[in-house]
Formats: structure tokens, sequence, C-alpha cells
């Protein structure tokens, strides 16, 4: 329930307050650096501007996330990179700011492909949720009627035993499920079982009488 949260909140929130949510975490970012830098806690405004940008993405989505970024390299721009106070980047601190730049571009677009992938395993997990309901209530609808019904794969292994088989077999669905069909009831064939699905892949359907045995031992 926490990951369906996480992931929605961005379809919630209206866009002011997602693109408002970057300019407040960009703010507080900066809030904590420059009194840290004061303190002579160098490069600390690095990780903090990158992690506003990463909440921002995660919360609000690409959009106020490349805003983030815009944000970031302002301020990282104008409050710690040499000349200070200012939006001119000196040839030396040129490279500094683009690996900055580059950084925040890449969590951006790290962040934002990341929420998408949940998002679509979320949506997956949904829809496979969704139609094990929808079987799990066929398979009890079919379990109330009192007609014989049991599904066998293509190796003739049964997967469903309905409450009309048992009462016809007398096996119970536990002692049915997983057991070769044809070996469980001693199916016995009018024609060799090689011709019957020769027919059968050939036409869809074979029609003959087929003699099976019960779980008390009689014939039907």
């Amino acid at each position: 329930m926490a990951l369906r949260n996480l992931s929605s909140l961005n379809a919630k929130l209206p866009a002011t307050k997602r693109y408002g949510l970057a300019v407040v975490s960009v703010s507080l970012a900066l809030g904590l650096a420059l009194p840290l830098e004061r303190y002579e806690f160098r490069g600390v405004e690095f990780p903090l501007f990158l992690f506003a940008i990463a909440l921002t993405v995660w919360y609000a989505g690409s959009g106020p996330g490349i805003l983030a970024v815009v944000l970031s390299s302002l301020c990282f721009n104008y409050y710690f990179t040499e000349p200070l106070h200012s939006f001119y980047v000196s040839r030396s601190e040129l490279p500094y700011y683009i690996v900055f730049i580059l950084f925040g571009a890449l969590l951006t677009w790290f962040s934002a492909v990341r929420r998408s992938v949940e998002q679509e395993l979320l949506q997956s997990r949904d829809e496979l949720q969704r139609e094990v309901a929808e079987r799990t209530q066929q398979a009890s609808l079919l379990d109330l009627t009192h007609d014989t019904i049991f599904v066998r794969d293509m190796k003739d292994v049964i997967t469903y035993w309905n409450r009309g088989a048992q009462e016809l077999y007398g096996w119970t669905a536990a002692e049915a499920t997983g057991r070769h069909s044809h070996q469980l009831l001693q199916t016995a064939f009018p024609i060799p079982i090689d011709d019957v699905q020769a027919e059968l892949l050939r036409n869809d359907r074979w029609e003959g009488e087929l003699q099976k045995t019960k779980a008390d031992g009689l014939e039907w």
C-alpha cells in the first residue's frame, strides 16, 4: 500500500504544488548548505542539491525535476562557485559546475525511469490480482455445479477438478490434481490413443466412447 501511495502521489498533486515542491526542496537544500559552508563543511552543497533534485523527481515527476536542476544549478553557481554572488563562472570552476549539471540531469533521468518502471510493475501487479480474483470467482462458480468438470494440460495432467467430478469419480480435488488423467481414471480407448490425439490435432475434436474407472473400482 505504501508503494501505491508513493507512485500515485504525482497524479494527485496539482501542477502548482508539484512545481512548488521543486522550489521548496531546493530552498531547503540551500538553507542547509549555506550555514554548513560557513562552519567549514566544504562540499556539502553538492549532495544536498542532488538530494533535492531526486526528492522532487520522485514525488513530483520529471517536469518539476528539471526545474529543480535549473534552480540548483543557479544556486550552486551564485553561492558556491567563484566569483561568489555572481552568475559568472570562472574557467577554473567551469568543469566543477558542468559536472554538477550533468549529475543533476543524470539523476533526474534515472529517478524518472525508475519511477516509471515501478508504476508499470504496480499496474501489472494490479492487473494480475484482478485476473486472479476473476479466475478464483470463476473456479468457485464451477465448483458449485454438480456437472462433471475437470481441466487437463497438454500432457493430460489434471489441473482443475470440481465438485461434480469428485461426486462422479470419487477422488477429491487434492487427490486428482497433478495426476495423469488417463492413469487416474484408467481410461480405456476404443482405438489407440495416438490415433485419438492425431484426430484432435486435425479436427480439434474426437467422438467416441471411453471407459473410465471410479475410485471405488466401478467402471463407468
